[in-house]
């Protein structure tokens, strides 16, 4: 009876989305006896979808008969994958890069190649590894968590051990005096090698270079279309909401227990640097996930093939979300080299649900959402969505102007609903504590809202624009000349440099 109530449910929550109107959504079934959360998904060049599952497992999904089949197990807690072009499949476990090949052609992996583990592990639960990118060059690049206070180290550990820092060895492991100490050792620590930093690594594994910096719990990586490095990070100390990075080599990202590895860091404890020059040191962020609007737990970034989605969203990159139901599409933009974004809901209010940790596009362009919790909010299995080929009114692209901004959209604007938009802007405090609320919050007046002469453009004169905050503008009264809903109806712009 309560599977018939949820499947009734489900049913009138598709129909009465305007999503639906334009995406079918299914559940794949899950594979027996497998605990179905979803920590890597990669398309193979035959069209079949590998996967990679919290307990070890990696599977084949056969989307013609739909049937599971083992490729490999016994992996520990993969975040992250890449098929390689002989079909063997880079696996991004908690302690290596691991290539799994099948040199026999039975479908199953038969040979586990150590490709890197040249990084420290302390033992503690919350040190994850994600990865691998893969560049133009065939260079992999890996990013890995810091630890949390929430529990000390283990007596064994793996990598060399960093005495920057308040507490000893002795009370960073399990059995000295963790619970008096803990607060001393900062929220999150990365006491043994690299924790918090992107790895590059030559593509035959032989070669490591410390890349970048100041990563706290990255569950992102990857390249856009334009080959610049993206990765999203989660809210925390020192993330006052979650960031979107686009990563360069040297940079510093904020989180400062990473510093304690850099190789000419002068010897400071990273929690007794002056909050104003860590800041002063740190990257920007090309975007920001406000908490509990837009996004919780950003994950995975993927570029959308052509025929997957409308013309105008291929070669965008669309991101994961855990725990909000939606992903995220980002709109790239440039202000004198300076890459900005902004970040753009995808099917909030659709039968989507939680938990969308990983993305990979099927060769009809299906997408197919793999999900997890991991005791947090979430889900479990995998969606598949996809689009019927019919257009709908969206927000396409989206650009800074000295006065504001010009908004395209797919169809003409009805310029009646227009005097219904809402634009704001905040910034937030960067700071030691875990997330910040918005900071100089203001409503901005609209000063004037023009339409271009086919009535896709929209050019929103705001008197300015606030370098260094964070713009929402709100378009949920937004309808097309047409009538139809805009799908798609916020936008978060950070202003990292506003034009002149």
């Amino acid at each position: 009876m309560k599977s018939a109530i949820l499947l009734l449910a489900l049913f009138a929550t598709a129909h009465a989305s305007p999503w639906a109107d334009h995406f079918t959504f299914e559940k794949i079934p899950n594979p027996p006896g497998i605990d179905p959360q979803v920590g890597a998904m990669e398309t193979m060049k035959d069209g079949r979808i590998a996967v990679a599952f919290h307990r070890g497992e990696v599977m084949i999904f056969d989307q013609a008969s739909g049937s599971w089949s083992l490729f490999a197990s016994g992996l520990q807690e993969p975040l992250g994958m890449l098929v390689e072009k002989d079909g063997s499949i880079l696996v991004m476990q908690r302690a290596e890069l691991t290539r799994l090949k099948d040199t026999d052609g039975d479908g199953s992996a038969d040979e586990y190649q150590t490709v890197f583990d040249d990084f420290g592990m302390s033992g503690n639960y919350h040190e994850f590894a994600y990865g691998p990118a893969k560049d133009a060059e065939g260079n992999l690049f890996i990013v890995l968590g810091i630890a949390s206070n929430g529990a000390p180290m283990a007596a064994e550990i793996r990598g060399g051990f960093s005495e920057i820092g308040l507490v000893d060895r002795a009370g960073m492991t399990v059995g000295g005096e963790w619970g008096k100490l803990k607060n001393k050792a900062g929220r999150m620590y990365a006491r043994v090698p690299w924790r918090g930093w992107v790895l590059k690594i030559s593509p035959d594994g032989s070669k490591m270079e410390p890349y970048a910096s100041g990563f706290r719990s990255p569950n992102g990586i990857g390249f856009d279309a334009a080959g610049r490095l993206l990765i999203t990070d989660n809210q925390g100390d020192w993330r006052p909401t979650s960031p979107l990075y686009d990563v360069k080599r040297g940079g510093f990202y904020g989180h400062p227990a990473s510093l304690v590895w850099k190789k000419d860091w002068d010897g400071r404890m990273p929690l007794q640097v002056p909050v104003e020059e860590l800041d002063a040191m740190q990257h920007p962020a090309a975007g920001f996930f406000p908490q509990g609007e837009l996004a919780n737990s950003p994950t995975w970034p993927v570029v959308i093939p052509k025929g997957a989605l409308p013309e105008a969203m291929a070669g965008q990159t669309l991101i994961g979300e855990m725990n909000q139901p939606t992903l995220v599409r980002v709109l790239n933009d440039e202000v004198d080299g300076v890459f900005q974004t902004a970040l753009v809901p995808m099917f909030f209010g659709s039968p989507l649900g939680l938990g969308n940790n990983r993305i990979a596009f099927g060769k009809d362009g299906s997408m197919y959402v793999g999900k997890t919790a991991l005791s947090w909010a979430g889900d479990k299995g995998i969606a598949r969505v996809k689009w019927d080929g019919k257009p709908f009114f969206s927000l396409d692209a989206m650009k800074a102007l000295p006065g504001g901004f010009a908004l395209k959209f797919s169809e003409p604007v009805d310029p009646a609903t227009l005097a219904k938009i809402v634009v704001r802007s905040h910034t937030y405090k960067y700071h030691a504590a875990y997330g910040s609320p918005k900071v100089d919050e203001q409503e901005m007046q609209v000063k004037a809202a023009k339409l271009s002469a086919d009535g896709k453009t929209l050019t929103l004169d705001l008197g300015g624009l606030r370098q260094g905050y964070l713009h929402l503008v709100d378009m949920t009264a937004l309808k097309s000349a047409a009538g139809g809903p805009l799908l798609g109806d916020k936008a978060w712009y950070q202003v990292v440099k506003a034009p002149k």
